[in-house]
Order: C-alpha cells, then structure tokens, then sequence
C-alpha cells in the first residue's frame, strides 16, 4: 500500500492511540517505583498498542519496555518517552483530555514526546504490514524517566545493552548532530531574609510562577512594582505584617530561555533594585541577575561556532534558614565539565553551588553512514535539500545510550509550547512524521556493515 494512503486510513487510530497515551498525568512520581504508578499504567497500555501492531513486547522492569520486529544480531534503536513533565497553569484545555482544533491537537506529551512514539509505532506497523525483510532487529524503546534524568535507559542499556544504530523522536528536523554538555544541581543561600519562597514546575522548564513572603519596611516596594511592569511581567502584592508578592513569568524549555520570562530571576533583580538588603539577593544580581548564558562569570571564554551556554532556574523553595534554587545550565558541545567548573568557583561564605550532575557534551560526524541515512530520509520525504542538521541545548536519549542522535519530531521553525500550557502537535506533521520513520528506518537498514 503507498505509505500516504496507508497513513490516511489510519490517521484516526493514530488519533485515538495518543488521546489514550496523553490521559495519562506520567509526571515522575514515588507513590510506586521505579517512576511512579501512573508511568507504569502509561508503559502497559503502551506495550499493548505495540503488540497490537504486531511487536514482540518485552518491559524491563517497568524503568523501560519495548517492542520488537526483525531478526539478526544488529539492533536498530528507536527511543521516545511517555513520562511528561508538570502540566502547569495556563491551559485552555484540560491537559490529559487531548482535544482538536484549527489542525492541531493539544494535551500534554502531544509533541514531547507521546506523539513521536505513535508516530513510531504505525511506522513500523506499515512496514510490518507491507512484509519488509527486517535484516536487523528494530525496537521501538519507550522509557519512562527522560524528564527526570533518564535513569530509564540506563537500565534498559543494563539490561539489553546499547544498540548499533539509532535515533530518539525528541528533538528536531533534519536531525541533530550535537547536543551541549549538561550541569546541573541547586544555588543554595544560607542567610537570607526572604520569609519564604515557592515558585516553578520542574527544574528544566523556565520559572512561571513564583511567590514569597518579605519583611516588611525592607525594601521600595513601589520600586518593586515598577521594575516588575517596566519589564512586562505582572504581579499580586498585598502588604500585612509583611509583604506578600507573586510574579508571573512565561514558561518555556530550559535549554531555550530566551523563549521565556524566569519569574524568579526577575523577582530577585527586582529586589535588588528596590534595595532589600540580603546576602543571597545580593550574591545573585552579581553573578547571574537577568543573564541566561553565563555573561556575568565569563561563560563566553568558551563558547564554540555552534553553540554557547544556557542558565535556567526552574524551581525553588525555602527549606529551614536556606533558599534553594534548581540550576539547570547547557554548555557548549566542543566544552567540557572541567571548563565549567573553573567558571563556577562562585561560592562565598553565605551562598554557594551544589552540583548534583554533570554530562558531557555529545558530537557525531555528519558524515557517518548512519547521520546521511537519516538525513536522506528527512530530504527524500520533505524535498527540503536546504536545511541542516543543528547543535541543541537539549539533553535526550542520545546521550544515554550509543549510536544515537535526536532525529525529530518537531520541524524547523515550528513552536510546539513543549514545557508550557497548551502543547499542540500540528497534525499535517504527525503524518508527515510517520513518513519519515519509514524512510529512516528502511535506511537504516540497509546499511552495510
């Protein structure tokens, strides 16, 4: 059958599998391990809608699972994920009750990363249907922890080890050949006058929301106002015994905060400028302020032709006396941690640092057998002979597991509002997804080794 009438007889189960996968809130949880009940709810139905298709499901253990096609001792990865991160404020749709409108679907996961696994899947369903001669094993790997460190494929690579070609639906069109080096952990403040303080969603979405509690007569706070407006942000401020504000930012990824508005980072400056005399304020308008690539430490000393450093603050609470502040930071792929530290030797006497992970960065020639294959099956599909492969600020799979760069799902240009209220997923490109899947996969196995 031609691949676009196959997909077209389709295209409303392909529908109805994500509307499935997305009414499940797979946000990290301990309630039961490994991730948390609900992953494990997401990972059955999962491996059922696979094995409808015609794999052979395995589940490692509930970190990971998959299905399986083809015979052969090369193993031919495809790696997507069902865990999600928080859902957030903001939406005009419930998240989990995936809804369509003006040819986009919307619900949390529809683009990370749930779609691209049933784009997968109905991928390998046609080739399944159609008899291709599988000369590898191909699985279709779905973990269930990428958001939250990807402990999920480490296990599964344990388990099954890692495969001899790859590549993970999360990331973009053509393809991408590099990804920035990772560093992650807290910015801790040990003597702060700041009552209290809650705010963000998790640690690599840009802050949207944060709230705190001040002393009173510590600071302009008509100042304070002023600063938050000029600079397009809002705010609720009541004043009591102390002073009460919450400031509202936009979200975004962290590995692009230029797309955002970090409501905590403008809080702080905000502060600053109105006079709040606080050490760990103080600490942070002198080496970060409202810089998202390291400008204030010195971070351009190791910038590359690709790419350069990204900062993000996604959570942060008051626990005790300390204020504790999710660091997410992305360096530059030709970088490495060592270079990092040396910039971040910031700690004083009141504030400092705790690293909690740090990742190097991960780079694959173009040139490889595998690269041109997949970039050949973006190209023959699209007819875009014009777009290149690009370095990202996001971390994936890729890194986790050898032999495998982020090969989609979205396309150039295209804003999904992953990480942020109303994800959508255009659905002209949920088909052309499955398309390109077929093309990458029947390259892939083709190559000689």
């Amino acid at each position: 059958m031609e691949v676009k009438k196959f997909i077209e007889e389709n295209f409303e189960n392909m529908k109805s599998d994500l509307k499935e996968l997305v009414s499940f809130n797979s946000v990290y949880c301990n309630d039961e391990a490994p991730f948390g009940s609900t992953n494990r709810k997401v990972l059955d139905k999962a491996l059922s809608l696979m094995e409808e298709k015609g794999l052979r499901p395995n589940n490692v253990d509930y970190y990971a699972g998959f299905g399986e096609v083809g015979q052969g001792d090369k193993v031919i990865g495809i790696l997507a994920h069902l865990d999600i991160v928080p859902a957030g404020e903001g939406w005009d749709s419930d998240p989990f009750t995936m809804i369509e409108k003006d040819g986009y679907v919307f619900g949390r996961g529809v683009s990370d990363d749930k779609g691209a696994a049933v784009a997968s899947m109905y991928a390998l369903k046609y080739l399944i249907d159609e008899g291709y001669e599988f000369k590898k094993r191909v699985r279709l790997i779905l973990g269930c922890n990428e958001e939250t460190g990807s402990a999920c494929i480490r296990h599964y690579v344990e388990k099954h080890g890692h495969i001899d070609y790859g590549f993970t639906p999360d990331g973009g069109f053509p393809g991408i050949y590099a990804e920035k080096g990772m560093y992650g952990g807290s910015i801790v403040g040990h003597n702060t006058k700041i009552i209290d303080i809650r705010g963000g969603e998790a640690s690599n979405v840009v802050c949207k929301k944060v709230s705190a509690v001040l002393p009173k007569g510590s600071f302009d706070v008509e100042v304070l106002k002023q600063y938050i407006t000029d600079n397009g942000l809002t705010y609720d401020l009541t004043e009591g015994d102390t002073i009460s504000i919450t400031v509202y930012g936009k979200a975004a990824h962290a590995s692009t905060p230029d797309l955002g508005k970090n409501a905590f980072s403008y809080l702080m400056e905000g502060l600053y400028e109105a006079g709040f005399e606080d050490s760990f304020v103080k600490w942070f308008h002198k080496n970060f302020a409202l810089t998202l690539h390291g400008e204030l430490l010195g971070f351009e000393k190791i910038e590359d032709k690709v790419s350069n450093t990204s900062i993000n603050f996604g959570v942060m609470k008051k626990e005790g006396s300390d204020i504790r502040v999710s660091l997410d930071m992305r360096f530059p792929v030709m970088s490495n941690t060592k270079a990092v530290e040396e910039l971040m030797q910031i700690d004083d006497e009141d504030n400092k640092v705790e690293v909690r992970s740090k990742v190097e960065p991960l780079y694959f020639d173009i040139n490889t057998p595998m690269i041109k294959a997949l970039k050949k099956a973006y190209e023959d599909v699209t007819g875009d002979h014009e777009s290149e492969m690009e370095a990202i600020g996001g971390g994936t799979y890729a890194k986790a597991i050898h032999n495998c760069i982020a090969f989609g799902c979205e396309f150039m240009g295209e804003d999904n509002h992953i990480h942020d209220a109303n994800e959508r997923l255009n659905l002209e490109h949920f088909k052309k997804q499955v398309e390109i899947y077929i093309e990458a996969i029947r390259n892939l196995n083709e190559i000689e080794d």
